[in-house]
């Protein structure tokens, strides 16, 4: 209630007390002296404590070069779902890292496969991961707001950073959705069967368990291949890159992590499950597909519609 900051510890502070009332009599010769006294002391000892330390210029940024990211590193969360799982508790979590500024895509997702919330008595929750970029933030709050799937992290949301961002979707798992049983990182413009995928889910490992369409092949040690990546010669321990370099390439960088700590991918039941170019869309052919890329010049809604309409039995074709 006072505003006195250099008020001795000895001198009472309650208004009730003789302070408060000696600042009522504030012409009374004691309360000058006092008055006067107490500023003296906050005279002398303003100027006998030492001024703070300057902090230390900034270290010039040094990049971690062309084919390496910024990580570790804290990165922190700018839009948050910290409740959902422990809410819904899922038995599978859909993230999607996609564009800030793509919310059509977003949208054609919520109206398609990430519609469903609950399929054979299991709860599925959607994600969007975003980074920073060209998205007008107070439209992407009331999108947040609207439909409570957007998670954002503080970092730059650019190809070269999709290492980044698949680790922060992994930290972010780990720390607010790791009772559920599984979780999807899959790309926005990919079309998914999520029946099929929890039907392939009751066949799958539920611990130290990575699938999909696994590829061994090292593409990042071919000097020929675009994604080649210099010095990821084969060394002893497994890893190929330097200690704490982080390559941009987010699923070979998984899969060198994978390595380093002794596990294997597992290949999934089915691997002509995941198709990596999306066949000619045939509603039975791809009752049998669960990711793959959407076939070019095809109006997703209309096929998704396409897909979910009743028609001949399936089960006798190939």
């Amino acid at each position: 209630m006072f505003a006195v900051t250099t008020v001795p510890a000895a001198l009472p502070l309650h208004p009730s007390s003789g302070w408060g009332l000696l600042r009522r009599s504030a012409d009374s010769p004691l309360n000058r002296l006092l008055l006067n006294l107490i500023g003296k002391i906050a005279t002398k000892t303003a100027a006998a404590e030492p001024s703070p330390p300057r902090p230390p210029p900034p270290r010039e940024y040094q990049s971690p070069g062309p084919f390496f990211v910024e990580y570790p590193y804290k990165y922190n969360m700018v839009i948050n779902e910290a409740n959902r799982c422990e809410e819904e508790k899922p038995y599978l979590v859909l993230v999607v890292p996609v564009a800030p500024q793509n919310k059509v895509g977003r949208q054609l997702i919520r109206n398609s496969w990430g519609e469903p919330k609950v399929l054979s008595d299991k709860n599925v929750t959607l994600f969007f991961l975003l980074g920073l970029g060209k998205a007008v933030e107070k439209e992407l709050l009331e999108e947040s707001e609207q439909y409570g799937d957007i998670i954002q992290g503080d970092f730059v949301d650019c190809y070269k950073n999709l290492t980044i961002k698949t680790m922060v979707m992994l930290e972010w798992l780990d720390a607010y959705c790791r009772d559920a049983t599984y979780a999807m990182k899959i790309d926005s413009d990919m079309f998914l069967n999520v029946p099929k995928l929890l039907e392939m889910l009751q066949h799958t490992p539920t611990t130290n368990c990575l699938t999909g369409l696994v590829e061994r092949a090292a593409h990042t040690r071919r000097t020929c291949s675009e994604w080649a990546v210099p010095g990821l010669a084969p060394k002893a321990g497994g890893g190929g890159v330097p200690e704490k370099k982080v390559i941009y390439i987010e699923d070979v960088y998984l899969g060198m992590c994978m390595q380093r700590l002794g596990l294997q991918p597992t290949e999934p039941p089915d691997p002509g499950a995941f198709p990596l170019l999306g066949p000619k869309f045939d509603r039975c052919r791809y009752s049998t597909i669960i990711p793959t890329a959407y076939p070019e010049n095809i109006d997703k809604m209309e096929m998704w519609r396409s897909f979910n309409t009743p028609g001949p039995s399936c089960e006798n074709e190939t």
